[in-house]
């Protein structure tokens, strides 16, 4: 199936067959708010290692934004490690404007989640100055915005337990969120609405595999279900994906747009929120739908 064939079957999709995660009723009526979802792209000029297809991962973009400008989501969102290394800082540069010009032929709001990779050669600085979100440069990885009366939480775990941001470096197994934003998400999720959706790169469910699992996630979903607002969290950085339900929240992870040759083995998906505070995804190609 060539990509146009592709994006014409797909776009037509309400919501592809997916797996009833908990015993919850289908959603009624229309959905709040949908959103596109890409992640670990590792977009970068290097030959393909193991499973990573770090060139792919630019047609893969392609394909997954052709799609989404056909269902016009809401907002699309990459949930981190956008780029990877690039043979050194101003090669990493480049490739990181490239796959963000990519980005961009998204008609609509885009956003992006600070990941591990996206800090290994370059300072988080250079990184967020060429990835506006919303339209706005941004001078820290966290911030929040609202579509339908959804409020969305952006958190940047990319901290080392001495609460440092990466920054030239990629001490990726020692992610945490800082005091300091742990108390912001705090405020956030008292000011928002009744629904609220958090993207982070880090997993914080313990159903994560070990390394993948932020340091202090036991302190964040304490914060995440005293509010009763959190319908979803929405992570990447473990590639091949997951899902669980911890204390009333799901949290799902998007497999890795890397992992594999384009275009069968590519990953995207479109994230909705519902008025009943239902949260389901539909995914393509390998990523996993939620229904």
């Amino acid at each position: 199936m060539t990509r146009r064939e592709f994006i014409c079957a797909a776009g037509g999709t309400v919501l592809l067959t997916g797996v009833r995660l908990y015993g919850e009723e289908a959603p009624k009526g229309n959905p709040l708010v949908r959103f596109g979802m890409v992640t670990d792209l590792h977009y970068a000029a290097l030959k393909p290692l193991g499973h990573r297809h770090y060139g792919d991962s630019m047609r893969k973009l392609d394909e997954a934004v052709d799609l989404f400008n056909v269902r016009k989501p809401d907002f699309a969102i990459e949930l981190g490690d956008f780029k990877d290394n690039s043979n050194g800082h101003d090669e990493t540069i480049k490739r990181l404007e490239e796959v963000e010009k990519a980005f961009a032929r998204f008609n609509g709001p885009r956003y992006h989640v600070v990941g591990n990779h996206d800090c290994d050669c370059i300072t988080p600085v250079e990184f967020l100055a060429r990835t506006p979100n919303g339209g706005k440069v941004m001078d820290k990885g966290w911030y929040s915005f609202a579509y339908g009366g959804v409020s969305f939480i952006v958190l940047d775990g990319c901290f080392t337990g001495k609460m440092k941001h990466y920054s030239r470096s990629n001490p990726w197994t020692d992610a945490n969120i800082p005091p300091e934003q742990l108390a912001w998400l705090e405020r956030e999720l008292a000011s928002a609405g009744k629904h609220a959706v958090v993207f982070v790169h880090q997993r914080l469910d313990p159903a994560s595999e070990r390394h993948h699992l932020m340091k202090n996630a036991e302190a964040v979903r304490k914060v995440l279900e005293a509010s009763g607002k959190v319908r979803a969290v929405v992570t990447g950085h473990q590639h091949n994906g997951g899902h669980s339900k911890v204390n009333g929240i799901p949290y799902y992870t998007l497999r890795a747009m890397v992992e594999g040759p384009a275009s069968a083995s590519n990953s995207y998906a479109e994230g909705a929120i519902w008025p009943s505070g239902a949260f389901t995804v539909t995914g393509w190609r390998k990523a996993k739908s939620l229904a």
